[in-house]
C-alpha cells in the first residue's frame, strides 16, 4: 500500500433536481480494503456507479483518476477495460448456464471465431481455485447457494484481470458461514495485490476487514478513517454516518405488558409438494398481545416458510395442525383472508415481493387496503395523498414527495414504505421478516424504535432475523428453528448468541 490507484475528485451528481452527490473527494491506496459507508441515500451506490461506468462520463462533474490517468468511462465496459468490476447487490449471473459458461460470460476465450472451452474449463478452474471454491465447474448456477453464487460473480471479476474489484453489500444475503468466507477471500486477493472497495452497513464485518473507511452522508464526504492510526470504532463511524450520537442502537421499551395469546399454533406442520418434503414440522410456538417474539435460526431453517404458511399459504403447502388467531381457531386458505383477520407480513423480499417499485410511494402504502379510501369503485385521490403523508411524515420516509417511484428510494425508505402499507392494513399481528437487511444503521435505529412504538400500542410482532445482535437487542422471547422444527425457546434474560447458535446448528 501508499501508492494511490483509485482518485475521484470533486464528484457531483444530479437526478431531476435532487443532488445525489455534492463535490465527493474519494481516494484509495493500491492493495488496501477500503469500505465506504453511510445512511441509505447518502450516495455510495451512486459514487460507484459513477466509477464503473454505469452513469457516464458527462452525466457528473468532477474527475475519475486511475492509475494516474483521467479517465472518461462511457460504459461498464470502459471500466472494466481499465481493470476496474463492479458487483452489484443483486448478481448478474445466468441461472441456467454452468460455472465455467458465467465466469467467462462475455468475455469469451475464442480460437478464431469460436469460443475455445477447452481453454474456458482450464481457466475456470484456476479461477475457482484462486477463491478457494472447491465446486464442480459444470454446475449449474441455480443449483448453487447464495454464497457460492457471490463467489462465482468474484470469479468472473478475476478472469477480466482486475486491478479494483468494488462490492455493493456483499453480505446483504449471505448467512455467517458463508460472510466469513467472503471476507477471507477479501484479505486473500489482499495480498494478490488486488485492490477492494466494499460498501457495506454491517459495521462489525467493516471493522474486521477494513483498511480505511470513508464515511458519505446527504452526498458528501465527511471523512477517511484509517485503521493504522487506530481511527476505527464502530461509535466513530454511527456518529460520523447519522451526524449523532447512537448510544445504544436497540432502544429500550419502559414497560412489557403483555396480554392474552394473539397466535397460537399447536402441532403445526407444511409439506412443500414441489420439493416432496415438510418445510414446518410440528411447530408449536404463541405470541402474546404487545409483544415482539423473535424467530432465529441459519439459512434454510423454515423461518419464511412458516411465515407464509401463517399468512394464507400463498405457496400451497399441505397444512396440517391447529392455528388460532384472538382465540379462535381458524383457517385461511388465501393470504387476503389472513390479512382482513389482521396478519400482516413484511417480506424479506422487498424488492422482488413487497414493492411496486414502479409505482409512486402513495399508491404502494394505499394498496394493501384501498376499500378505505375507495367509494363506489373509485379512488378517492385527496384522502389517498392525505393517508400517504400522514405516513411519509410518522415514519420519516426521505423523498421530495409521495409522487416519488419507489424503486428510486434508497433501501432504507423502501423497507419504511413497505411497513407503511401494512401498517395500512390495519393488523393486529405483524411478521417482519429480515426487517432491517440491506440498510444502515441510522434507518434500523428508527425501524426498531417503530417496533417499540407499535407495540406500546398494543400490535403484536413476529421477527424474522439473521442478525443474532438484533434478535437479542429487540425480542421478548426468542424461538430457535433448523429443518422446519422449533428446537428451543429462551427468554430475553436467558438468550444469548452462544445459546441460539447451538440451538440452530443442532
Amino acid at each position: 500500500m501508499g501508492k494511490t490507484i483509485l482518485e475521484m475528485k470533486g464528484i457531483s451528481k444530479e437526478f431531476t433536481g435532487v443532488k445525489a452527490l455534492s463535490n465527493v473527494n474519494f481516494k484509495v491506496e493500491k492493495g488496501e480494503i477500503h469500505c465506504l459507508v453511510g445512511e441509505n441515500g447518502a450516495g455510495k451506490s451512486t459514487l460507484m456507479k459513477v466509477l464503473s461506468g454505469v452513469y457516464p462520463h458527462g452525466t457528473y462533474e468532477g474527475d475519475i483518476i486511475f492509475e494516474g490517468e483521467v479517465q472518461k468511462f462511457s460504459k461498464i465496459n470502459d471500466s472494466e477495460k481499465a481493470g476496474i468490476a463492479i458487483i452489484h447487490q443483486e448478481l448478474a449471473l445466468f441461472p441456467d448456464l454452468t460455472v465455467y459458461e458465467n465466469i467467462f460470460a462475455g468475455n469469451e476465450i475464442r480460437k478464431g471465431p469460436f469460443v475455445d472451452w477447452n481453454q474456458t474449463v482450464v481457466r475456470a478452474e484456476a479461477m475457482l481455485e484462486k477463491i478457494k471454491l472447491n465446486i464442480n465447474h459444470e454446475s449449474l448456477i441455480k443449483d448453487l447457494g447464495v454464497g457460492k453464487q457471490q463467489l462465482v460473480e468474484i470469479a468472473k471479476a478475476l478472469g477480466k484481470d482486475v486491478k479494483l474489484i468494488i462490492l455493493d453489500e456483499p453480505t446483504a444475503a449471505l448467512n455467517e458461514n458463508d460472510s466469513e468466507n467472503l471476507l477471507r477471500l477479501l484479505q486473500d486477493l489482499k495480498n494478490q495485490g488486488i485492490t477492494s472497495i466494499m460498501i457495506s452497513h454491517k459495521l462489525k464485518e467493516v471493522l474486521a476487514i477494513a483498511d480505511k473507511v470513508t464515511v458519505l452522508r446527504d452526498g458528501q464526504t465527511i471523512c477517511t478513517l484509517d485503521a493504522a492510526k487506530g481511527e476505527l470504532s464502530e461509535s466513530l463511524i454511527i456518529k460520523s454516518m447519522v451526524g449523532r450520537e447512537i448510544d445504544d442502537i436497540y432502544p429500550k421499551r419502559t414497560t412489557h405488558h403483555f396480554g392474552e395469546k394473539i397466535l397460537e399454533l399447536c402441532n403445526w406442520t407444511a409439506y412443500d409438494p414441489k420439493l416432496g418434503r415438510n418445510v414446518v414440522e410440528n411447530v408449536n410456538i404463541h405470541v402474546k398481545k404487545g409483544e415482539i417474539v423473535g424467530i432465529a435460526g441459519l439459512m434454510g431453517a423454515g423461518r419464511t416458510e412458516l411465515a407464509q404458511s401463517i399468512l394464507g399459504n400463498p405457496k400451497g403447502y399441505k397444512l396440517q395442525g391447529d392455528l388460532f388467531f384472538d382465540g379462535i381457531k381458524k383457517v385461511y386458505r388465501h393470504p387476503k383472508e389472513a390479512i382482513q383477520a389482521g396478519i400482516a407480513y413484511v417480506t424479506e423480499d422487498r424488492k422482488g415481493n413487497g414493492l411496486f417499485l414502479i409505482q409512486d410511494i402513495k399508491q404502494n402504502i394505499t394498496v394493501s387496503n384501498l376499500h378505505v379510501i375507495s367509494s363506489q369503485g373509485f379512488i378517492n385521490t385527496n384522502e389517498e395523498v392525505k393517508v400517504s403523508n400522514e405516513y411519509k411524515q410518522s415514519l420519516n420516509i426521505k423523498a421530495p414527495s409521495i409522487e416519488q417511484l419507489v424503486g428510486n428510494l434508497s433501501g432504507g425508505n423502501q423497507q419504511k414504505v413497505s411497513l407503511a402499507k401494512w401498517l395500512f392494513a390495519g393488523p393486529k399481528l405483524l411478521i417482519l421478516d429480515e426487517p432491517t437487511r440491506g440498510i444502515d444503521v441510522g434507518a434500523k435505529f428508527e425501524i426498531y424504535t417503530l417496533m417499540n412504538k407499535l407495540i406500546g400500542e398494543g400490535l403484536s410482532i413476529i421477527m424474522i432475523s439473521s442478525e443474532l445482535s438484533e434478535v437479542l437487542g429487540m425480542s421478548d422471547r426468542v424461538y430457535v428453528m433448523a429443518e422446519g422444527k422449533i428446537k428451543g425457546e429462551l427468554s430475553a434474560e436467558e438468550a444469548d448468541q452462544e445459546k441460539i447458535m447451538q440451538l440452530a446448528t443442532l
